[in-house]
């Protein structure tokens, strides 16, 4: 039932672009230029559908999960890890600044940081025939989360500032595209995803043509089936880049098949958006390189695991 209702989404999205691509095909360049133009512009109206919902989500429910994330103790790294996969405007930011302030847990932080899904769910429900890759990719990244979360308050438990001690409205930092995180305003409800719909695109766009001419230049299909056991220890240092263009870029080459499943997953785990800068700037630089090594191995360790739990499948 959900296969057939993807192929008739594909194919109303076809039956709308059809005029579209047809001017866009008489543009006087290589095929694989117009095919990247083409399927950009295909997303376009889906990214904005989605970006509006999550504005709305973020609008209405964004200040009571992170006063949530806040007021917690024991289960902060439940909580970080549940509201780390609603796709949100800078939720790792809030952790970040939350941990500089020792409000939550160093397990908390990182289950945030593995479990955060920046750009992957909307690019995702933007292409109809990969949404299937949501469920997995939003468990795996959920599981491992929680796992690595807990283990790290077990083995290195840490004291939290009691929350009645800290003025909570103390946490000012911003998104993506200089957006408030925490104050929205209603008027950003449409502009916003406007803006973020156009920023999405462009990197789309870029990272399309990109990808686009290595599979038309390069035997790239040889380099992904040589590199399974390299690839995911590459992505995870790439997934460190603190901008959402990453996390589009992987998604993009998941989709286009450039990559592995598993080398996927460890640049996704890995990629913590903005929270990363945020981290640098506010917290004690050895304690921030010391999450960013646990962040790197737990994310080269589970792409390796993933790889080798599909090669057996």
């Amino acid at each position: 039932m959900l296969i057939s209702l993807i192929n008739k989404i594909n194919e109303l999205n076809e039956w709308i672009f059809s005029p579209i691509d047809s001017i866009i095909e008489k543009i006087p360049a290589a095929d694989w230029v117009v095919d990247a133009i083409i399927d950009s512009v295909h997303l376009l109206p889906f990214l904005f559908i989605v970006f509006l919902i999550i504005e709305l989500l973020e609008f209405y429910w964004a200040d009571r999960i992170n006063s949530l994330l806040k007021k917690t103790d024991k289960s902060g790294v439940l909580v970080g890890s549940m509201a780390a996969i609603i796709p949100q405007c800078g939720f790792s930011v809030i952790a970040s600044s939350l941990y500089s302030k020792r409000i939550i847990t160093r397990g908390c932080l990182i289950a945030v940081y593995l479990a955060t899904s920046d750009e992957t769910i909307p690019i995702l429900l933007a292409t109809p025939s990969k949404a299937y890759l949501i469920i997995p990719i939003v468990l795996i990244k959920l599981i491992i989360g929680l796992t690595a979360g807990y283990l790290i308050d077990i083995i290195r438990p840490q004291a939290v500032v009691e929350s009645s001690d800290f003025d909570l409205n103390l946490v000012e930092e911003e998104g993506c595209c200089k957006h408030d995180i925490e104050h929205g305003h209603k008027r950003e409800i449409l502009l916003h995803p406007i803006i973020h719909t156009a920023n999405v695109f462009g990197f789309i766009l870029i990272i399309t043509l990109i990808l686009n001419y290595c599979l038309e230049s390069v035997a790239i299909t040889n380099l992904i089936n040589g590199s399974k056991l390299i690839q995911p220890i590459i992505a995870a240092f790439v997934g460190l880049i603190p901008n959402c263009a990453i996390s589009i870029g992987i998604t993009m080459m998941l989709i286009k098949g450039s990559i592995t499943f598993g080398a996927a997953m460890s640049g996704l785990l890995s990629n913590a958006g903005l929270g990363l800068l945020v981290l640098l700037k506010n917290n004690d630089f050895k304690d921030t390189i010391k999450i960013i090594a646990f962040l790197v191995l737990i994310s080269i360790l589970s792409g390796l695991l993933i790889e080798y739990i599909i090669s057996f499948v």
